[in-house]
């Protein structure tokens, strides 16, 4: 038996007057998706449980199997394993985000406009975080470069530390965007000694080589740090060892492979994977096929192209991206595992919604559907559409999706 996860980071919506009222995936031409809704069980699912804020590695570790109240410890220490940092048991990790906030006014008056710094290169950003680290790095204090605009910091014993696990709310820039930045600033006897480092960074990043060039080519500078989601070293129990399959997870972004990483999973680098709606499609098939091809049971496709659309409002780009990873993806996949003749299952979902309306993920359940090659039947359901799998079952625990896929 062969397992296929394919999921479409924020790939959920809703009505988009635009569109006609229609969600990107009532919009997109995705014939794939829906032969599997026809002929498979599905409904809707929640990842993400009471309480928590709806990130992608809650959601994510929920589709793993992976209670998010049990193991999710933050983002960014899942991050950091991926990029090849250790991490000490007193260490923590923080998410420094390259953004772009506007120009004129004070440092605290000024509008977040872009959590993405326009999906700089990675080749720019490293120039920009060697700066960075150069400016604020010390004994106990270093950033390393990430994948485009995603990036970490190491911090050991880090302000609020020996409070408690939580350390300090941050807020997440692409919740801000469009917003004057002033009053989501870390502040107080421990947020403050976080928050005096953004209008430092953008001092530095102003005038930056990097940032003039991009600037002159017409494209937004990354001219301030932005810190959220940190956490402590993460442990996963392995997968293999909780469902008895080798397996290999294929995705652009560091979260994902982190938790790949972390759970003793695959989590080969695809040559052009950038994470955007502009990634290698083609590549992400071929590395699933590959894995079927050397032995693995189970594949996980994580594609954040939709998530990226949905958080810069791009509602072309986000039925682009559902349509690609339709065609691109599920269809050559799909059509491989017919040709094996074995028995495989398809698990097909979004992690989170990601409205285009919104900019940022929030917690509605999310459409899914389980597709079994042996077990072909009329499901009443035309399409994969939020809309149509509300006709299906519900399941309130992501976490366990999983034993519905692997029996």
């Amino acid at each position: 038996m062969k397992y296929l996860v394919m999921l479409g980071d924020g790939m959920a919506d809703l009505p988009v007057p635009s569109l006609g009222g229609k969600t990107p995936l009532e919009t997109a031409i995705k014939p794939v998706m829906d032969y599997l809704a026809a002929h498979g069980r599905g409904g809707l699912v929640k990842t993400v449980p009471d309480g928590m804020v709806p990130e992608s590695d809650t959601a994510n570790l929920a589709v793993l199997g992976y209670d998010p109240l049990i193991y999710s410890k933050g983002r960014s220490p899942l991050e950091a394993m991926s990029i090849g940092l250790s991490m000490a048991p007193d260490d923590v990790a923080f998410r420094c985000n390259l953004v772009t906030i506007s120009d004129d006014e004070p440092y605290e008056s000024k509008i977040m406009l872009d959590h993405s710094a326009g999906e700089i290169t990675t080749e720019e950003a490293d120039e920009l975080i060697r700066s960075l680290d150069e400016y604020f790095g010390n004994d106990v204090r270093h950033l390393y470069t990430g994948v485009s605009y995603r990036h970490c910091m190491i911090w050991k014993n880090p302000p609020g530390s020996d409070k408690s696990e939580r350390i300090y709310d941050f807020s997440r820039p692409h919740d801000i965007l469009g917003k004057p930045i002033g009053e989501y600033i870390p502040k107080g006897s421990i947020g403050g000694e976080y928050g005096m480092m953004y209008p430092e960074s953008y001092k530095l990043l102003i005038n930056h080589p990097v940032n003039k060039k991009r600037i002159g080519r017409g494209l937004r500078p990354a001219n301030s740090i932005w810190l959220w989601s940190p956490g402590k070293k993460p442990a996963l129990p392995s997968f293999k060892a909780r469902f008895g399959l080798d397996g290999t997870v294929i995705s652009a972004v560091d979260l994902i492979k982190g938790i790949a990483i972390c759970a003793e999973l695959k989590a080969p680098s695809i040559p052009g994977a950038t994470g955007t709606v502009n990634t290698n499609y083609e590549g992400k098939a071929h590395a699933a096929i590959h894995a079927f091809n050397s032995g693995d049971s189970f594949v996980y496709i994580h594609v954040e192209g939709p998530d990226e659309c949905g958080h810069r409002a791009e509602i072309e780009n986000k039925v682009k991206a559902i349509e690609l990873i339709d065609s691109k993806i599920l269809s050559p996949v799909k059509n491989y595992l017919d040709s094996m003749g074995e028995r495989y299952r398809i698990l097909l979902l979004p992690d989170h919604p990601t409205p285009l309306c919104l900019r940022t993920h929030t917690r509605e359940p999310v459409p899914f559907v389980i597709y079994d090659s042996d077990d072909i039947n009329a499901s009443g359901i035309s399409s994969f559409t939020e809309n149509s799998m509300k006709s299906g079952e519900f399941v309130p625990e992501g976490q366990k999706l999983i034993n519905m896929l692997i029996g």
